[in-house]
């Protein structure tokens, strides 16, 4: 997590530029809008009509000529029936900066900006799918940056796409573990039709908690304030400054305890105290998703917090899902450092501006490599703990790519992102190939943090082969907030983000919110129909509480969420979530887990891998086999099989989706006709 930071400052209107021809003022106003609605720049209230922008000849406008985005804003209105989402498309150009300009435009005055790219020809600009309210709308486009031509604007409603049809369920590594396959199947089955929520732990010592346990030397026991006798960890003997001997544990059936050396009682760590606020709130109802964080696990400061093994328990006592981030940290002064010396964590970090050179971390015979296989060997450790147990981990390295902008790295948050996209990715696949290929570790979903500030955005996306799950992390409670308040929970479902990562992916992928400050809110992702697959709130620090303080989360809209039919908690993971590797799973609440098998036969439809069976697994063979045919081919019995969905069309993604439908009881047999 890091301290959000403004994107934008406020700059100076730039002094404004006189036009060669008469001013159109003329208010246009769509009583009944048909859509789709497209209107002349020059006919927007506040347009000047250009022909050219002095020397600069932009030729082939519509109309009479075009307008220019200078001093004032330019407004049009149109009328909706109801609360909904409309895509806005601008035939612009922009020939003042070749770095690209900032454009803003408001909806009834809540504001969304993007960077338009040098365009010196008409070209289609997409300024995304923007929320208008049922009733009149006014759009406006704002001088905050401005000077945009903008020939004409089209308006019309906007179309989603199945995102569950298209995304896939097979894991980017081949050698993936039957656990692995399987949870990845299970969010394929739920993604699209609900959220699943998620809270992250707090990492290191965790909330520190005082009890009355003291340790007695003349009776020989640790006993608390009620008499209550607790187990001496034996093992743990030790003399304090006065030459007092005393026990560093003690433990109970609940937890183990750790001695208190200033106040000479035994403390204990709570990590679940967000956990525990969300099932007071609503009910018992436990987030499904887990945040971890193995950055204790390094060559310089080093130290066993206990993260490996409670993310076990979370996942196998629990039946829970596990997802990990890495604020994998480099000494502050690296030049002066000796590899292999232990370092005070104080002289460490993972923020950016620091002298250790990216790009050598991936180049052998380099110190900056040596280090870095350093610390991929401490994660190695921790992960090949978690595959003997069967453990699949969410992985999400190198988080917030991006930062604050810019494929140059000159926005970067981290150390990781600091030299730019290019070096980043080979970061990135320098890594993969360091755990997949050479250690062996294959229970590991690959999530990657991505941004929507521009169009190079999409620069840091290092593939399909190497992500399984993109995402966003949601920290917008001050900024870039569109429900027009300027403090408290901004519960905005960030749409425009969401399509925006989409469209890096081509729908290949799932998105999820990775970290949070406020949830959205149910009725935004149900009207903005942004079907984020998770959420995972950040947790409480005393300062920042994200979860539990009413600046970030109010009560209230955290039980309506939790309680909601959109949001999956932790009960409602299935039982099987970890073995079925591709067998029947539910795409509505997962406690309504279908019990009845499909019909089989060598022949039947659905039957895409020809076990005998219509399962998941059969709509994962047809996701593989329309990613790469030459790897994943279906047998030609395979493949009459599969078409099972408008049967002559050919293997497509709607056979997949059938099967799912099928499996989760959606229908009640094959074939399906939606044609």
């Amino acid at each position: 997590m890091k301290s959000f930071i403004k994107k934008f400052a406020a700059i100076a209107s730039a002094a404004s530029m006189m036009a060669a021809a008469m001013p159109v003022t003329a208010q246009v106003t769509a009583a009944d809008t048909v859509f789709p609605f497209v209107i002349e720049g020059e006919d927007m209230e506040g347009a000047d009509l250009w022909t050219s922008i002095y020397e600069n000849q932009i030729p082939d406008y519509s109309g009479e000529g075009f307008a220019y985005l200078t001093n004032g804003a330019l407004t049009f209105n149109v009328t909706v029936p109801e609360d909904g989402m409309y895509q806005l498309n601008v035939r612009g150009a922009q020939i003042l900066s070749e770095e690209g300009r900032m454009q803003t435009v408001a909806i009834n005055g809540v504001e969304y900006s993007k960077t338009v790219p040098y365009y010196k020809e008409w070209t289609d600009i997409d300024f995304g799918v923007v929320r208008m309210k049922a009733g009149e709308n006014e759009i406006s486009f704002i001088n905050k940056y401005g000077y945009m031509a903008i020939d004409k604007v089209t308006v019309t409603k906007a179309v989603f796409p199945d995102v569950s049809a298209t995304a896939s369920a097979v894991p980017c590594d081949p050698d993936a573990t039957a656990e692995t396959k399987s949870l990845m199947s299970y969010l394929q089955s739920v993604y699209g039709k609900h959220i699943i929520s998620g809270q992250q732990e707090i990492y290191g010592g965790g909330h520190s908690v005082e009890t009355t346990i003291r340790y007695d030397a003349s009776q020989d026991k640790c006993i608390d304030s009620d008499g209550k006798e607790y187990v001496i960890d034996r093992d743990s003997e030790a003399v304090d400054k006065d030459g007092n001997k005393f026990y560093w544990h003690c433990s109970d059936d609940v937890r183990t305890y750790t001695y208190n050396e200033q106040n000479r009682n035994y403390k204990y760590d709570y990590y679940d105290q967000e956990f525990d606020y969300c099932a007071e709130l609503s009910g018992g109802k436990y987030p499904a998703v887990r945040g971890f964080d193995f950055m204790n696990y390094n060559p310089l400061y080093g130290w066993e917090d206990g993260t490996t093994q409670r993310v076990i328990e979370w996942v196998k006592e629990r039946n829970g899902i596990a997802t990990a981030c890495w604020h994998i940290n480099i000494p502050t002064d690296f030049a002066g450092y000796e590899l292999g010396d232990a370092v005070d964590w104080t002289k460490c970090t993972y923020k950016n501006g620091t002298d250790f050179v990216v790009a050598n971390a991936y180049k052998e015979g380099t110190k900056e490599n040596a280090y870095f296989d350093m610390c991929i060997e401490d994660l190695a450790e921790q992960f090949a703990i978690l595959q003997e147990n069967n453990v699949p981990l969410l992985w999400r390295p190198f988080h917030e790519a991006e930062g604050n902008g810019g494929a140059d790295g000159k926005g970067a948050w981290f150390w990781w992102s600091q030299e730019g996209a290019e070096v980043y990715k080979n970061l990135w696949n320098y890594l993969y190939d360091k755990l997949t290929n050479e250690y062996g570790i294959h229970n590991l979903i690959w999530e990657q943090n991505l941004y929507a500030w521009s169009d190079e955005s999409a620069l840091w996306y290092v593939g399909d082969d190497k992500a399984d799950i993109v995402g966003f992390d949601k920290y917008d409670t001050v900024y870039n907030r569109h429900d027009g308040l300027t403090s408290g929970p901004n519960y905005d479902c960030n749409s425009n983000v969401y399509w925006s990562l989409y469209n890096y992916t081509k729908g290949n992928k799932m998105i999820g919110i990775m970290e949070n400050s406020t949830i959205p809110s149910v009725s935004n992702i149900t009207t903005e129909q942004a079907t984020w697959l998770y959420f995972c709130t950040w947790y409480d620090n005393g300062q920042d509480n994200f979860i539990s303080g009413d600046n970030y989360n109010d009560a209230s809209a955290v039980k309506e969420m939790y309680e909601s039919e959109l949001c999956i908690t932790l009960d409602e993971l299935p039982e099987d979530l970890y073995t079925a590797n591709g067998t029947s799973q539910p795409s509505t609440k997962p406690s309504e887990t279908p019990t009845d098998k499909p019909s089989v036969g060598a022949d039947v439809l659905g039957d895409a891998n020809c076990d005998g069976e219509v399962t998941m697994a059969d709509a994962a063979a047809i996701y593989q086999a329309l990613g790469n045919a030459d790897k994943y081919a279906l047998s030609e019995q395979g493949a009459a099989n599969a078409d099972c969905c408008n049967p002559g069309d050919g293997v497509t993604a709607a056979d997949a989706l059938a099967v799912q439908k099928l499996t989760a009881k959606l229908i009640s047999k094959l074939p399906e006709k939606t044609k």
